[in-house]
């Protein structure tokens, strides 16, 4: 039986006039009665009545592409990649008008109920394809939440692509093929090769700065990190060099002095990603630490001002423009990805900022 929107009144407790607000937006509901009505939208899978133009079709023109941070170069670079390959596709993954999709992008700010709110929002649009980017949220009640999410709209013949997540298994689509592809990153041997180049330097005392625990990123790559140093014979010294924080400048720049205070003698620092990179160099510098001659400097991402920082960043580079690129033609129906899964090598970029370790009289 159709789901109406009575049914979602009923079952939020509120007034259809008020459902009708929440899914228009065209009025201020409060926040605790919009995510009461949403919740019932979820819980029922109701789909809103759109445009006559959209109805005509199984999906829309829509494509949404969700982010953490727009102003993050990470997503940035991706979300622009994939949005270039969205415009004027033909074949297959075509829009009703000559060819074009229109490509929006969804900041979550790390909000995973921004992002369940999204796929919401989205699903309710018939979106002809939803790309997620980056790391996800280690919460085992969100994950389920997300994958419920995806395989509604997977059923409803929405294509999902990861770029950058770890995969999850989603209903197959009618060609027997898998609906959703995933472009996973290799966190884990990348920052496992970043640490080895250290150690092959010389070093031994390396702080590391991570980025929030609750990542899927943050977890593989120190990893990684952890996967070296206990080769080395010091997996027991990463504990109380690690210091967890927010992806951004200010967080490496707080971390480092913090790494400072546990262990003065410090030689290298590897940081979560370019960004919070900058902020450790900063804090290195502003307590009389030259880099590399005292202490080395790493990042991760190779984002685009790596290569002109003083000195330049050794980093990993992550081929982010290929990746969102890709998923957009994915997400297009443009190419196909056997089997769903596509490894993202990471590659060991050496610059300026690592150095030997330097003696300690």
């Amino acid at each position: 039986m159709t789901v109406t929107l009575a049914d979602v009144a009923a079952r939020a407790q509120v007034s259809p006039a008020t459902v009708s607000r929440v899914l228009n937006g065209n009025y201020p509901v409060a926040a605790a009665t919009r995510e009461r009505v949403l919740r019932a939208v979820d819980d029922l899978d109701y789909v809103l009545n759109g445009p006559a133009s959209a109805l005509a079709a199984a999906t829309s023109d829509l494509v949404g592409i969700l982010v953490n941070d727009i102003a993050d170069p990470f997503f940035g670079i991706m979300a622009g990649a994939a949005q270039s390959q969205i415009g004027g596709t033909q074949g297959p993954g075509a829009g009703r008008a000559g060819g074009e999709k229109l490509a929006i992008v969804c900041n979550t700010g790390g909000s995973p109920e921004r992002e369940l709110t999204y796929l919401t929002l989205l699903q309710r649009q018939r979106a002809a394809a939803v790309i997620l980017t980056g790391g996800a949220l280690e919460d085992p009640g969100h994950s389920a939440a997300v994958a419920a999410k995806l395989g509604k709209l997977a059923d409803g013949g929405t294509r999902v692509v990861l770029c950058g997540r770890p995969p999850l298994a989603l209903p197959e689509g009618g060609d027997g093929g898998p609906v959703a592809a995933a472009l996973t990153f290799d966190n884990r041997g990348g920052a496992r090769r970043l640490t080895e180049h250290l150690l092959a330097l010389g070093h031994r005392t390396i702080g590391y700065v991570a980025g929030p625990v609750e990542r899927t990123t943050t977890r593989h790559r120190l990893e990684g990190h952890r996967e070296a140093m206990a080769a080395a014979g010091l997996g027991g010294t990463v504990d109380a060099l690690t210091v967890h924080g927010p992806y951004d400048r200010r967080s490496g720049y707080d971390a480092t002095l913090e790494l400072l205070r546990r262990e003065p003698g410090l030689t290298a620092v590897v940081a979560a990603n370019d960004t919070v990179a900058l902020g450790a160099c900063a804090a290195l510098r502003e307590r009389g630490r030259s880099i590399p001659d005292d202490v080395s400097v790493a990042g991760f991402d190779d984002l685009p001002f790596s290569a002109d920082a003083m000195p330049a960043l050794t980093t990993v580079r992550l081929p982010l423009y290929e990746a969102g690129a890709r998923a957009g033609r994915l997400a297009m129906g443009r190419e196909a990805v056997p089997g769903g899964v596509v490894p993202v090598p990471a590659e060991l970029v050496v610059r300026g900022s690592t150095g030997v370790a330097a003696v300690r009289g």
